[in-house]
């Protein structure tokens, strides 16, 4: 990283008090670049070398702005911490300490307490309005929320995968002072808030950074977004650890997941963001760090990062409860079973096995502790990844997919489900975007030949059935509704609760040192798995997601956690049909020196 002979600044407006605010931009590409005012007003901002141009002007919170690119270009902040809109409109001075939080003390949860619920706010209406499901997610057993992407991006509607402006909340959702109110409320209510950030690409619309900073990219290097970001740059690295810095200190966030990790491609960049992280938040707050990373690294996870999502464990069973074997369910079609069997005892399925590609994929990962993974039936990728954005209860045995409920909800990984998971939404959750003119096209036609590898899909004709993601009613769509009276979502709901209070009750507290016993295939798509908890009991989970009952290994001295169905005899030496049993044992008494028991 190359070394710095002029003084850093601090990306974007920073209010210096009541009246002045301090405007920096790093555009070493540009000639001359002023701040304008939406009164009118330009303020030609002095070079400083290295490419920065800064100002400290009289300039309230509240005032909005733009950057002028050589007399030519008016753009926004690459670090707006609001919008006044969308895109096109100015940028606003953020006030950081304007928020008058309510709920101060509040120092997080201990990560072993994990249970998230990962949404997208913009189909529940809202900050305002995601604050009315807290109480109800709280009473069900749900200890954080996930929020995607905030980011400022263009139009109204978008999974947030598209954000340009990482500083600034999305608009449409509402202020920055809405979005500390949301977290300020989840705190009351006991909940953690996470956020997931996007720090390996800016979206395709918006973004102006090519034509003054060129030198924030490397074109020889790309990812499936395009030119790659240069972190070897210290003024880059900088942009996204003062994001990062941003939301975990000024909004209070309890956690950041970092999506897609692999493509940023700099491990000495994620060590250092979290490092950093780890450096300046209070030593008695509790700040989760997770990623997701097709590189299966879990050297990240050793000391710098909480955990992974585990994609593996997903797609092991999502190819077992549905039959699913396109694309890259490829890499799960032949040993499910055996894969699942490697996921439960040992964290990943690729710890340096080869994938269809015929590459190496991953690291060892067994000596790791189970909470390092973050295990999940379902999310916003592999729901919204559908063509139709089908949810898991529309394409699997309901059975087999209450057994594989309850092994996501009493294993010692950390569970993550997706809004409308608890009660078996009906309505899907497609991509959506709010592209327009020629961008709006190739996202339409991009999503429909995404679907070109796998077989339904294989005639372009079919692929024309798939929802237009910039069409609205594709976006109203995809908001989840619990219709009152419907019994499955009631039954669904019932179970989700029981869980996760038995989760709660006789799991949680022990998941501190918790290690792996190893995990046996009984059968196919039968398997049982065995943890020593962190107090000396031994929690086992036995499940069977096929239609044929499997011989079972005895139990002893177990107390029953759980039965799926319930009325299954444990000790019958059989596994049944689409069975899950759950039990823990008391801790086996110490020996002394001379063998005798204490």
């Amino acid at each position: 990283m190359p070394s710095r002979t002029q003084e850093t600044w601090p990306h974007g407006a920073i209010v210096l008090d009541a009246e002045h605010t301090q405007f920096a931009l790093w555009a070493p590409d540009a000639f001359y670049v002023s701040v304008e005012l939406a009164d009118g007003q330009s303020l030609p901002m002095l070079p400083q070398g290295d490419g920065w141009f800064v100002i400290k002007a009289r300039c309230p919170a509240g005032s909005r702005y733009r950057y002028c690119i050589d007399g030519e270009l008016e753009v926004p902040d690459p670090a707006s911490r609001a919008q006044d809109g969308d895109l096109d409109r100015h940028s606003v001075v953020v006030d950081p300490h304007a928020y008058t939080w309510r709920h101060s003390a509040w120092k997080g949860r201990p990560w072993n307490e994990a249970v998230i619920y990962e949404l997208h706010v913009g189909a529940l209406g809202g900050f305002a309005e995601v604050e009315q499901h807290l109480a109800r997610l709280t009473a069900l057993g749900i200890t954080a929320i996930e929020l995607m992407p905030l980011a400022q991006f263009p139009g109204d509607r978008n999974w947030g995968y598209d954000g340009v402006l990482p500083y600034a909340p999305q608009a449409s959702y509402g202020t920055p002072e809405q979005l500390k109110h949301l977290i300020d409320t989840a705190h009351g209510h006991g909940l953690a808030v996470i956020l997931d950030v996007v720090y390996n690409h800016f979206g395709p619309d918006g973004n102006y950074l090519h034509r003054y900073a060129k030198s924030f990219f490397r074109e020889d290097k790309h990812t499936p977004w395009g030119a790659a970001i240069d972190f070897r740059r210290s003024e880059v690295r900088e942009f996204f650890i003062e994001n990062a810095l941003m939301w975990v200190l000024e909004y209070r966030f309890d956690g950041l997941r970092l999506d897609a990790v692999h493509a940023i491609g700099d491990s000495d960049f994620l060590r250092e963001m979290a490092q950093r992280v780890r450096q300046q938040i209070d030593p008695a707050r509790h700040v989760w760090l997770t990623v997701e990373n097709e590189l299966n690294q879990a050297s990240l996870l050793e000391h710098d990062y909480d955990a992974q999502w585990n994609d593996d464990g997903h797609n092991a069973l999502h190819v077992l409860l549905t039959g699913e074997t396109d694309a890259y369910y490829a890499d799960y079609a032949e040993q499910p079973t055996e894969q699942l069997v490697r996921c439960l005892s040992q964290g990943f399925v690729f710890q340096g096995h080869v994938n269809r590609h015929g590459e190496r994929r991953g690291e060892p990962s067994e000596h790791l502790p189970s909470t390092a993974f973050v295990l999940f039936l379902q999310n916003h990728d592999q729901i919204g990844n559908r063509a139709f954005g089908e949810r898991l209860h529309q394409l699997a045995d309901p059975r087999a997919l209450q057994a594989a409920t309850v092994l996501l909800l009493l294993s010692p990984m950390v569970p993550l489900m997706f809004m409308g998971d608890e009660f078996a939404a009906e309505q899907p959750f497609l991509f959506f975007t709010s592209h327009h003119g020629e961008l709006a096209e190739l996202v339409r036609e991009g999503r429909r030949n995404e679907f070109a590898a796998f077989s339904a899909f294989a005639d372009p004709h079919k692929r024309e059935t798939i929802p237009d993601p910039n069409a609205e009613a594709t976006f109203h769509a995809s908001k989840p509704r619990q219709e009152n009276g419907n019994q499955r979502q009631q039954r669904t709901l019932e179970l989700y609760r029981e869980l996760l209070h038995l989760r709660h009750q006789h799991i949680t507290p022990h998941l501190p040192g918790t290690q792996t016993l190893g995990a046996q295939k009984l059968g196919h798509a039968a398997v049982s798995a065995r943890w020593r908890l962190g107090d000396g009991s031994e929690l086992r989970i036995d499940l069977n997601l096929s239609d044929t009952p499997v011989v079972n290994p005895p139990h002893t001295d177990a107390v029953w956690l759980f039965q799926q169905p319930a009325g299954v005899t444990p000790d019958s030496g059989e596994l049944p049909a689409y069975c899950a049993l759950v039990s823990l044992t008391a801790a086996t008494p110490l020996l002394p020196l001379d063998g005798e028991r204490l």
